[in-house]
């Protein structure tokens, strides 16, 4: 999965907003040489972290920088959506008719899946959507040629660094060729966009083949997406959250993930469903936050969407996979 920052109302991965070029990369006037130099020095460390020469000559020769990808590093959004705005372009309807036709041609395998890791497939399904489109978009960058390249830039070279030494680390394990590793400009990969350490972390071999295909094996893509969020604390006999309507004078201030109370705390406070019903009877623990910093849509929202966030530590993201799975239906 990507790691992002609370960035909530911009686009990202396939429905990205192409922004204005930043400035120039930073080996730009550098000699041709030093690429070299660098790349040289990461495969010496690649070496004695025991990745074998075979995977590396594979991986690493003829490679070369990539300008644009320190250019969508670089970019700034031109403008941040709204909430509204967000949801209209990440769960349009013609995405929910799409996903419930996916969960149905996929149900026999998700429900599996679902079954032996704890998370409702609707779940597993809004993620794949989400991120992917279901697996239709996959970035389109090499994802070795991709992290090298912000490696050697310097801006984060430290983190992606490591993330590339990940990435070689699976290519040697032979769970994907250099040539077939595909995805994000900024290394996130196959149908769910885990980077390599969340790979390493989560990724799982569905079908018991010896390798864990995110990028075109379904059974192994549901089941990584899914032992995701199963170690990171899903729970299968609680949703996400929901829209809520809140009291006149509401103190603003306790929509915040920190303040936690009973359900039943929120009912007595005044809070409601956002057709103005009682909330459930289930005194689930649970906090309220607020779409558009502390206006806009409220939420009331529990365990799982904790989870999601984990996953992407964006509120616009975490509201719209719990939307798209409540739009899907099913288990």
């Amino acid at each position: 999965m990507r790691r992002r920052g609370k960035l909530a109302g911009r686009i990202f991965g396939a429905v990205a907003i192409v922004a204005g070029l930043a400035a120039a990369p930073a080996y730009a006037n550098a000699e041709p040489g030093d690429f070299a130099t660098w790349l040289s020095g990461l495969r010496a460390e690649a070496e004695a972290k025991g990745i074998r020469t075979a995977t590396l000559d594979a991986a690493l020769t003829g490679l070369t920088p990539i300008p644009r990808v320190i250019e969508l590093d670089r970019r700034q959004p031109e403008f941040t959506l709204t909430f509204e705005q967000y949801m209209a372009r990440v769960v349009p309807p013609d995405r929910v008719v799409k996903a419930r036709k996916k969960y149905r041609e996929n149900k026999e395998l998700l429900d599996k899946i679902g079954a032996k890791f704890g998370v409702q497939p609707r779940f597993i399904v809004a993620f794949w959507g989400i991120e992917t489109d279901f697996g239709r978009v996959d970035g389109g960058f090499h994802v070795v040629q991709a992290l090298a390249t912000l490696a050697y830039d310097g801006r984060r070279s430290d983190y992606f660094r490591k993330e590339l030494l990940n990435a070689l680390t699976i290519i040697d394990q032979g769970h994907i060729d250099a040539d077939g590793m595909m995805g994000s400009w900024a290394g996130a990969m196959g149908q769910f966009q885990f980077m390599p350490s969340s790979f390493l972390n989560f990724a799982y071999d569905y079908d018991g083949d010896g390798r864990r295909d995110i990028w075109r094996n379904q059974g192994d893509a549901f089941a990584s997406a899914a032992n995701y969020l199963a170690k990171s604390g899903w729970r299968d006999d609680e949703t996400w959250g929901r829209r809520i309507k809140l009291p006149k004078g509401f103190d603003a201030s306790l929509a915040d993930l920190k303040t936690v109370k009973k359900i039943s705390e929120w009912q007595a406070m005044g809070v409601r469903r956002a057709d103005g019903t009682d909330l459930p009877k289930r005194d689930l623990k649970a906090s309220i936050v607020m779409a558009d910093e502390k206006a806009g849509p409220a939420f009331m929202v529990y365990d799982n969407y904790r989870v999601t966030l984990k996953w992407n530590r964006s509120l616009f993201f975490a509201v719209a996979v719990g939307t798209l799975a409540e739009r899907i239906g099913g288990g």
